[in-house]
């Protein structure tokens, strides 16, 4: 039996209020999305917006300015080393293959500067450009040239830190980390700036601090307008 009829009614609906926003807000009515898709892409443009390093990085691979570097590195497969060896003559270096193992010598200035200038044009979403600056990946995925980068860039922190080459191998694994990855995981997306942004960011915010309340106070509503209660005794 209800015991209180007007406060069950209200909390009643706010419920199936509650129930259709939500079933709403599955629907892709937002640019094509629904409003999870919408949000989640809003936050990753964000996030990628805000995760630009490449001038950074770039004054950073100053600091090895005339370094030579020397070192083989173990690749993941025979393709994969041989298709790495473009990336390396391409900015001006000298790389071999030999089954799976990469060596690569020359400028290290040179191969970090590389890894950069490509790794800026995918963060920017320019895979054609990379696969017109190397024909060997044209046939392949967009991003497969960055991923190579990012097994160099491995290789050589590796290499360098086995040489107690410290300092130089930390600027391959911040290029790496930073700036190659960044731009591999986030590759297609369009980066957006929080400041562009911040009346839908706010929004979403309040709105799900309101639509969590907006539940709460309806199951307590109901409760209470049927008799139930916490008793202590």
């Amino acid at each position: 039996m209800i015991h209180n009829k007007k406060e069950f009614t209200g909390g009643l609906v706010l419920i199936v209020a509650f129930f259709i926003v939500l079933i709403a807000m599955f629907q892709p009515l937002f640019d094509g999305h629904n409003a999870m898709g919408y949000l989640d892409n809003l936050y990753n443009s964000i996030s990628k917006g805000s995760a630009y390093y490449v001038d950074n990085l770039k004054e950073e691979a100053k600091t090895v300015s005339g370094y030579q570097v020397n070192v083989t590195m173990k690749m993941e497969s025979e393709t994969q080393a041989a298709d790495s060896v473009a990336l390396i003559t391409t900015a001006g270096a000298t790389a071999s293959a030999q089954g799976k193992e990469l060596t690569v010598s020359g400028d290290y200035l040179a191969i970090l500067s590389a890894s950069l200038e490509d790794a800026d044009k995918m963060y920017h979403n320019d895979g054609a450009a990379l696969k017109a600056k190397y024909p060997i990946y044209e046939s392949k995925d967009d991003r497969q040239a960055l991923y190579n980068w990012n097994k160099i860039l491995s290789g050589l922190d590796k290499g360098l830190t086995e040489q107690e080459a410290f300092a130089e191998a930390k600027v391959a694994f911040n290029i790496n980390a930073k700036v190659v990855e960044t731009a591999y995981n986030y590759y297609s997306i369009v980066p957006e700036q929080i400041r562009d942004k911040a009346g839908i960011v706010i929004f979403s915010l309040v709105f799900y601090v309101f639509y969590t309340m907006w539940y709460g106070f309806g199951i307590l509503f109901m409760f209470e307008g049927w008799g139930l209660k916490i008793s202590g005794h």
